[in-house]
Formats: C-alpha cells, structure tokens, sequence
C-alpha cells in the first residue's frame, strides 16, 4: 500500500517540495508580526517541522543521497538566517539552524523508516 501510494504521488512530490520550499522562504523573510504561526509553538519547533517535511520531501521527490540532502538543506538554513538579518523586525540565530538541523536529521530518520517498511511490503 505504501508503494502504491509513493507510485500515485511521484508525479506531485516535486511540485509539492518547490512549493514547500517557496512557502518556508516566504515565511521566514515575512517581517516577525506578519509572520505565520503555528499556534503555541515556538519559533524553534516551525523551523524543526519545517525542516523535517522539507527533507523528506527532497528525498522522495529527487534521488539526492542523505548527504546531499544535508548539504543542501544546510545551505538554505544558512540562507534563511542571512536573509532574516537584512529583513526588518526579524534576527538571524544561530538556534534556528541548529533546529533546522535537527528537522533534518529526523526527516532522513523518517525516509529511512518509510524505505524499510516499502522495502518489506515488496
């Protein structure tokens, strides 16, 4: 069933990793009180979510190894802080790329698992 569903979505996982990509960017420059939110949680865990879902759907969508999914994702964390420095009301933190990093560590945690349950289904 998981294949299955992989197999249906390929066709969207690109599209919906560029999107995702896009929508993080455009949050993270929004000055902070325009800036979405998502409910109670900090600052730290959107950016681990964000993270997370960005390096899962990079794996899925793309055949990029771990290693260029860290490399990758680390550059655009750094990137995200860098713009935040030139945006008003906002601040870069080195905290957020430390979040970040652990967001993608779990991502790959989470492909992996996903690439083990297909790979006993099949």
């Amino acid at each position: 069933m998981i294949k299955s569903v992989l197999q249906f979505s390929k066709p969207y996982l690109k599209p919906l990793f560029w999107i995702a990509l896009t929508g993080s960017y455009i949050a993270a420059i929004l000055p902070q009180d325009m800036a979405p939110t998502l409910g109670p949680l900090s600052d730290k865990w959107t950016h681990f979510l964000a993270f997370a879902v960005l390096t899962l759907l990079l794996r899925l969508a793309y055949r990029v190894s771990w290693f260029q999914t860290t490399f990758l994702l680390f550059l655009y964390a750094v990137f995200i802080e860098v713009s935040q420095y030139f945006t008003p009301n906002r601040c870069a933190e080195l905290l957020d790329v430390v979040a970040d990093l652990i967001g993608i560590a779990i991502g790959l945690l989470l492909y992996q698992f996903l690439q083990r349950k297909i790979d006993e289904v099949y």
